[in-house]
């Protein structure tokens, strides 16, 4: 067996693996297909009495054959119920696993793990992969087992029958082993390619979708079409591969099996080889053989489900053994104070040779608020995303309360943590439950409506039609930048974390709400560390402490005023980029 083979049995064995819960349901699967395929096979052996009721028509024959016809046919009814229901049974639950295995470890998987995959491939492996696997754990099992033990049965009855005609008609099967083995190839290797192509639709579509107003207003349309025309045409053609080498397997297979029953019926005409055999058992032995050529197509067709499911199951499997967040940390407060130590922290990105943080020393007692600027791409973000280890730093130390980041349990480190971006994610649901979100839940109606007076969103919220509980649509679509951004201060300060980090947390405000978020936003600030990102001088000039970044280092540090009078880079992006707010 090759690596290849190995690999993939192995990953269709840990697929069964999780059909072992539901054992007894997948027991009355099996029951069910043996009770059919034990009436199949009771077909092609009635055969017999069917010529001999013709050759001697009593009454007691005429009885007996239409008794067995009504009971083979009930059995075969009660098979298929069985075998069809219990197995989907079972493999619905199977993708409920998988699905909800696959999902909690994407809540689990750092930042660099959504760096390397698009959205919309990640949204297809819960969706489209994981129903490929759903028909390898219940068509494709139904089918072998209800198939394959036909084909056992048949073949029992045959060499009963006559071992030496039996013998004959497997002389082929070498040959469609050898048919089977190179369609199953190609079918796992065409599954992987239809699987990246459904990704690919799945980004491009989501993309253009969410992102439909940009595209018209900068006349997309053509460039998205094209695009998704593209993606769509790749899997088009994947998949035309996929039906065209099923479509020549099957009738190949066919035409062997045909040969094998012609070749049959030539010597069994032989009488050294039909030996003793009646006219009945001639044709339940030749019924027998033809009855089987249906199951073995079935069987061998069934192979382009069970390779699109393994396919997939790699895929799928390959997203759950991914490393999770690192989080081997034990200490747990309830509350840190909130003082922040930079020491010699570096940091580079996976894929880049240069640090983007070098070196950075900084000391931010509690309470203090500090403003990060500078020029983009000089660090400010990547600095603020270590606090809650959305990264961990490269080398030196990032400290709370004199604890390093790794020894804070992830959950306990980022309650301690109220952010606020510049892209603000609401979710489809009410206001209240946008601002009470997640951990928030616990907070009461009263609670939840202090926070969003305190961000001013009672402005709006009470002119909506059923107030808190107003639906805002997908990422509240409904709402305006200015009031999406208040309800995610109001988020952040219905958290009441110690540390607050703003990142260009009032760039889509206009000047008024600006002045009443800022009001907000020195309330909230008192008592708290707070880091802020920002290009708007009201919001930087009030901070205990400026720091200029360039080249990820801090090159200039103080307050307002002395800045300005040092004339450096400070003075420079205030002139440039100030100067209109000013």
């Amino acid at each position: 067996m090759s690596a290849e083979s190995a690999t993939n049995w192995q990953t269709y064995r840990r697929l069964l693996s999780y059909v072992r819960p539901f054992w007894l349901a997948f027991l009355l699967a099996v029951v069910g297909n043996i009770i059919y395929a034990a009436a199949s096979t009771g077909m092609a052996a009635a055969m017999e009495y069917v010529i001999k009721a013709i050759e001697n028509p009593t009454d007691q024959n005429r009885l007996m054959l239409t008794g067995m016809i009504v009971g083979v046919f009930a059995m075969r009814g009660l098979g298929t119920f069985l075998g069809q229901y219990f197995i989907n049974y079972v493999g619905r639950h199977v993708v409920n696993a998988l699905r909800n295995q696959v999902f909690d470890r994407l809540l689990r998987l750092p930042s660099r793990f959504y760096d390397d995959h698009s959205s919309g491939h990640l949204v297809s492996k819960l969706t489209f992969n994981v129903e490929q696997v759903a028909d390898a754990t219940t068509n494709a099992v139904t089918i072998t087992l209800r198939e394959g033990l036909t084909i056992v049965g048949l073949m029992g009855f045959m060499l009963y029958t006559n071992w030496k005609l039996t013998l004959i008609f497997l002389a082929l099967g070498p040959v469609i082993g050898f048919v089977v083995s190179y369609a199953s190839k190609r079918f796992r290797k065409l599954s992987r390619r239809i699987q990246g192509s459904m990704g690919d639709i799945t980004h491009v579509s989501s993309e253009t979708i969410s992102g439909y107003r940009v595209v018209r207003i900068f006349g997309g349309e053509q460039y998205e079409r094209d695009r998704f025309h593209e993606v769509s045409g790749r899997n088009l053609t994947q998949s035309l591969k996929m039906a065209s080498t099923q479509a020549i397997s099957v009738p190949v297979i066919q035409i062997l099996v045909a040969l094998s029953i012609a070749a049959l019926v030539w010597v069994m005409l032989a009488p050294e080889i039909r030996g003793g055999m009646t006219t009945g058992q001639l044709v339940a032995f030749i019924t027998a053989a033809t009855t089987m050529a249906k199951p073995i197509r079935q069987v061998t067709s069934v192979h382009a489900k069970i390779q699109k499911g393994v396919a997939a199951a790699h895929d799928v499997f390959e997203t759950i053994d991914e490393a999770p967040e690192e989080d081997s940390g034990t200490f747990a407060p309830e509350r840190v104070k909130g003082n922040i130590s930079f020491r010699q922290v570096r940091f580079h990105y996976r894929d880049q040779l240069d640090d983007v943080l070098k070196g950075i020393d900084l000391e931010i007692p509690q309470g203090q608020s500090v403003a990060l600027v500078g020029r983009s791409g000089s660090g400010k973000s990547t600095l603020v995303s270590l606090l809650p280890r959305f990264y961990d730093y490269t080398d030196g130390e990032v400290l709370i309360d004199g604890v390093a980041l790794p020894e804070y349990t992830l959950a306990a480190l980022r309650r301690q943590i109220a952010l606020v971006t510049q892209n603000v994610v609401l979710f489809n649901d009410t206001i209240a439950a946008n601002i009470a979100y997640g951990a928030l839940r616990e907070y009461s109606r009263e609670e939840i409506r202090e926070a969003a007076a305190k961000a001013h969103a009672l402005e709006f919220i009470d002119r909506m039609p059923k107030g808190m509980d107003t639906l805002i649509g997908d990422n509240g679509v409904m709402l305006s930048g200015g009031q999406r951004q208040r309800l995610a201060i109001a988020r952040a300060l219905l958290k009441d974390a110690p540390i607050l980090i703003l990142d260009e947390a009032t760039s889509a405000l206009d000047t008024e709400s600006e002045r009443h978020i800022q009001d907000a936003l020195d309330l909230v600030m008192k008592g708290r560390t707070t880091l802020v990102i920002a290009h708007r001088l009201s919001t930087i000039e009030k901070a205990d402490r400026i720091l200029v970044m360039d080249g990820g280092q801090i090159v200039e540090a103080g307050r307002h005023e002395d800045l300005l009078g040092q004339g450096g880079i400070y003075a420079q992006l205030h002139q440039t980029n100030f100067s209109e707010a000013g």
